[in-house]
């Protein structure tokens, strides 16, 4: 292992080809996987958008508690990215009758439906101890959250080599993760304002989470019962913890992928988080949220669709250009034009279908360098690879939630009277959800064109490698 391994273009023609025709997909693993995103997705949008709101507009806590708590969200959330290594390794190493990922997927989400209920109740804490009691149910939360997200998208490269096979299967799990996410972001507003008058205002949103919570379960009683893992690699000797920080930092694809995946979530996650804020004090109108959201997810249902056809046409790197570029129109639209809810409509359409296209992307070039990390350190650690997904995820909530609660506080909006707001108050609004996001998405983007490498023939040449030396079946 002392001695570097060349890479495929420099030792010239691989000994062993691809097959021509790839193998028919199951499937049953294709829409048994997919079920499971819709409920998770429902309660990952209702904790990363709308928690931050519930506390500041719905609790309603003193601006110093608020500004602790969402802090403490943000160091819990980055000490839980650093936990989801450590809990790919353990994935990995997991051997059990009902294989890697199964029983971690079972316990996470009964954890984190009990933890998720909690984080939108009012546990009838107060100072001090609001601050301490909502850290440690956020936390709860965030290790539970793990111990389910990490061996669920670990599945995806377990069920398939195939570069576009693993397309297909990205593409019908976004279609259903964004019909969750959907269904959450038309119905937070007008379901929780149904249930004011007979809940109360927090009793409502506690009532919404246990909904959310209840689909979340059904759906992925569906992955658990239904998704048959076939055996597509060589099992291999556990990972030790000494091992894991090689297997992490030995595969450069896979760090320059993660660098340029955190900043493109901020940016996207800074502007989806505001989205709440902006409708309530920029727009004047909190109803209009609903429309927008839905201009969003038909955006990403449509990307998410039409991708497997244009992936079949253009290459990943045209595709990823293209895709950024209509995302930067969106910001320039949406910050320029008059508000109003067609121009909104417009600049939504651009930036999120722009999204739907980097988000798959993304998600399948982490998956391509599970096979080159196995390739380079001879080891495959599909768990630990895929940790890397909610590291991306969380650090970018993380970061996005800091900026969002920092600009409201500079912003002095009043929740009980948003006509209030000063012009600058709503500038800052406008600066943080428009301004901020395009700079750090065009520098992710710079990275992926300068650091990336795996393209299809390049890939498809490793996975020969990887046969020929008998490390795939």
């Amino acid at each position: 292992m002392g001695r570097r391994t060349p890479l495929p273009e420099e030792r010239g023609p691989a000994v062993t080809a691809l097959p021509a025709v790839p193998p028919a997909i199951d499937r049953r693993n294709l829409w048994t996987f997919g079920v499971g995103t819709v409920g998770r997705d429902m309660v990952y949008t209702l904790v990363s958008l709308y928690l931050v709101f519930f506390l500041s507009d719905v609790l309603k806590p003193p601006p110093e508690e608020f500004l602790w708590a969402s802090s403490l969200i943000l160091v819990a959330r980055l000490f839980d990215a650093v936990a989801d290594i450590v809990m790919g390794a353990v994935v990995d190493n997991t051997r059990t009758r009902w294989g890697h990922y199964k029983p971690w997927i079972a316990g996470g989400v009964v954890a984190s439906a009990v933890c998720t209920v909690l984080l939108f109740a009012d546990l009838g804490l107060r100072g001090t101890a609001f601050v301490v009691g909502f850290a440690v149910v956020y936390l709860l939360w965030s290790l539970s959250w793990t111990a389910n997200d990490i061996p669920y998208w670990s599945l995806l490269p377990a069920l398939t080599i195939d570069q576009k096979q693993r397309e297909r299967f990205g593409s019908v799990a976004k279609i259903f993760a964004t019909i969750g996410l959907f269904t959450v972001v038309v119905a937070v507003i007008p379901v929780t304002s149904a249930l004011r008058d007979r809940a109360g205002e927090t009793g409502a949103w506690t009532l919404f989470a246990i909904g959310v919570v209840a689909i979340m379960l059904a759906s992925q009683s569906v992955t658990l019962f239904g998704v048959k893992e076939p055996r597509i690699a060589v099992e291999q000797e556990r990972t030790s913890l000494r091992e894991l920080a090689r297997v992490v930092t030995g595969n450069d694809q896979l760090l320059w992928t993660a660098i340029a995946m955190v900043l493109f979530m901020t940016g996207y996650l800074t502007t989806t988080t505001f989205g709440t804020y902006y409708f309530k004090y920029v727009y004047g109108d909190e109803s209009m949220y609903s429309p927008f959201g839905a201009v969003l997810v038909a955006s990403q249902l449509v990307g998410y669709a039409v991708f497997p056809v244009f992936s079949r046409r253009f290459s990943r790197r045209t595709l990823f250009g293209a895709a950024i570029a209509l995302i930067l129109v969106g910001y320039v639209v949406f910050f320029f034009a008059p508000t109003h809810i067609a121009w909104v409509a417009v600049a939504g359409l651009l930036l999120f279908l722009g999204d739907s296209f980097v988000t798959l992307l993304m998600l399948v070039f982490l998956t391509d360098t599970i096979e080159y990390g196995q390739w380079k350190l001879g080891r495959r650690n599909g768990a630990v690879t895929f940790a890397l997904q909610p590291f991306i995820n969380k650090v970018g909530a993380a970061l996005s939630t800091q900026v969002v609660a920092i600009a409201i506080v500079v912003a002095g909006v009043n929740p009980d009277r948003p006509q209030d707001t000063t012009p600058s108050g709503l500038l800052t609004i406008r600066i943080g959800m428009l301004v901020l996001p395009p700079v750090l998405i065009l520098a992710s983007y710079l990275i992926y064109r300068a650091k990336f490498r795996i393209d299809e023939a390049f890939y498809a040449r490793i996975v020969a490698d990887l046969r020929e030396r008998g490390s795939l079946h």
